[in-house]
């Protein structure tokens, strides 16, 4: 592997309070049994769309409550897979930090010459840490992304961008900002780091994210791509009625191609509550430790891969996404020993209650 090593950007920055949040005793939160499902049925009425799986797994016991707008599909509904979007950025930054952890990279890596062996990185390159962290100065999507989907922009605009276009478009321009400077969440970012992680490695990001992390988690009901009707939920426009094909991520499978069962999301969410009991220990506890604060009185909390908001028990761990026709919500509450996924098959939209829905469940809790 080639490329230049710079530092991880800014020491991470730790709480006395977050060593001892696993100690404290639960909280009150959420209820259990009959009263939790009814909770759920009610979170589940609330999302108006389609196909609605709220799923909670307290102290290790799992409820979960499906419901929707539509007809039951022939599979039940908690048995589907759905596109979580964005909320593939967890599994990518598990994914470096296991390869971190087993010394294969540091973090500090140039982005640049991980793709282009032989280039030159620059005074400030944009390191693997700069682009998980969303801090790598590149906006949202490639500046011309919008041209190039336009002609799909209502079923697949990513699909029209491939591997090459994005990585070649990293390689020609310069960040906005200098690199470790800004946050700005970047879907480009995240999907540059796929392919350097895959460049420097000599291993698709498909093959890595599988072996490295589907594989050692468990997840056999997760997966890149999707197969058809009997697994794979089916997405809605805005209106809650009409169909969209899957998402076909493109070029950027790193920042949002998984797609898993609510089963499967739980227990990708287990394993960071219970990080111990895991072959990637070292990797959950890591994805854990804030790295990035931000905002009036730095009050924004950011670790690797995931948002961080306090509570009065400890702290809340939370990331959503959507694609062209699904949402996801994906969060875990280490004082409360309690996880929260829920997906739903409609477009986000004006005033959309889903994630405030799912959000205030897992705050409670």
């Amino acid at each position: 592997m080639t490329g230049r090593r710079t530092p991880w950007p800014g020491e991470p920055a730790t709480e006395e309070h977050e060593e001892h949040a696993e100690d404290a005793p639960p909280g009150p939160g959420l209820p259990d049994g009959a009263a939790l499902r009814e909770r759920l049925a009610d979170a589940v009425d609330a999302c108006d769309a389609p196909d609605v799986v709220f799923a909670v797994s307290r102290r290790g016991h799992r409820t979960l409550h499906g419901g929707g707008t539509a007809p039951p599909p022939g599979v039940p509904r908690e048995d589907l897979r759905y596109e979580i979007g964005s909320a593939s950025k967890t599994f990518t930054a598990l994914l470096l930090m296991r390869l971190i952890r087993r010394g294969v990279l540091t973090g500090g890596e140039a982005a640049a010459t991980c793709l282009e062996p032989g280039g030159t990185a620059g005074p400030h390159p944009v390191t693997l840490a700069h682009l998980i962290t969303h801090t790598s100065g590149l906006p949202a999507l490639p500046g011309d992304f919008v041209r190039r989907g336009l002609p799909a922009w209502r079923t697949n605009p990513y699909a029209r961008y491939p591997a090459e276009r994005l990585t070649d478009a990293f390689l020609r321009h310069a960040p906005k900002h200098r690199p470790g400077t800004r946050w700005h969440y970047s879907n480009y970012g995240v999907s540059v780091l796929g392919h350097a992680i895959a460049a420097a490695t000599g291993t698709a990001w498909e093959d890595l994210i599988t072996g490295q992390v589907l594989r050692a988690l468990g997840l056999s009901g997760t997966a890149l791509r999707a197969q058809g009707p009997d697994t794979d939920a089916v997405g809605h426009r805005k209106d809650g009625r009409t169909p969209v094909p899957p998402f076909d991520a493109g070029g950027f499978q790193a920042a949002g191609a998984v797609r898993s069962t609510p089963h499967d999301l739980l227990t990708f969410l287990e394993a960071h509550l219970d990080p111990a009991r895991s072959p990637a220990a070292g990797a959950l506890r890591a994805v854990r430790v804030p790295v990035l604060r931000r905002g009036l009185g730095h009050r924004h909390v950011h670790t690797v891969g995931w948002f961080r908001h306090p509570t009065d028990g400890g702290p809340l761990y939370f990331h959503s996404g959507a694609t062209l026709g699904q949402q996801a919500f994906l969060g875990f509450r280490p004082d409360t020993d309690t996880a929260l996924a829920a997906v739903c098959t409609r477009r986000f939209r004006a005033r959309d209650p889903f994630i405030a829905t799912a959000y205030a469940l897992l705050a409670e809790g």
